[in-house]
């Protein structure tokens, strides 16, 4: 069976590219469960694909995207402004997330808006120097939640059409 064919024909197929589409940035789980179930996954399986994938690129975040800058800064100084924007981006983040700790964090990546999510807290995880072991389960929490209220949403306006 063809690549595609099999990504596009096959429950696995997508479930594995509902998981591909949530982590990339901005798209995050917020895109991916309408994309699961667009693409004919239930939305309880395009759920959990999405949240799995908006969870793979966290770690690698919180440990190396300092390294990640400073390469950037290195190498390609005309994206310094980029960089200067999430840098301050994360550290206005930062500030709510410093008020209530972990649970802040939680929060932060729980909201499915623009501007929050996994990246994000991940971003901020990383500026605020939290600890890995701790960051981790408080932003999975917060993708859980968001699952959640996407789910609903999306079952929610997909049973309407």
């Amino acid at each position: 069976m063809e690549l595609m064919q099999w990504l596009t024909g096959t429950n696995a197929g997508e479930f594995l590219l509902t998981m591909l589409v949530s982590m990339v940035p901005v798209i995050e789980l917020r895109g991916g469960i309408p994309f699961g179930v667009a693409a004919g996954l239930p939305v309880w399986m395009a759920c959990v694909a999405a949240m799995l994938g908006n969870m793979i690129p966290v770690p690698f975040i919180i440990v190396y995207i300092r390294r990640v800058f400073r390469w950037l800064r290195s190498r390609l100084p005309r994206f310094n402004h980029v960089l200067d924007r999430l840098e301050r981006k994360a550290h206005l983040k930062g500030r709510t997330v410093k008020k209530y700790q972990f649970l802040g964090l939680a929060i932060l990546v729980a909201i499915p808006l623009p501007g929050t999510g996994a990246w994000t807290g991940a971003l901020v995880a990383a500026f605020l120097d939290m600890r890995l072991k701790k960051a981790v389960p408080w932003i999975a929490l917060g993708i859980v939640v968001a699952g959640i209220l996407v789910s609903v949403l999306t079952f929610g306006i997909a049973s309407l059409i």
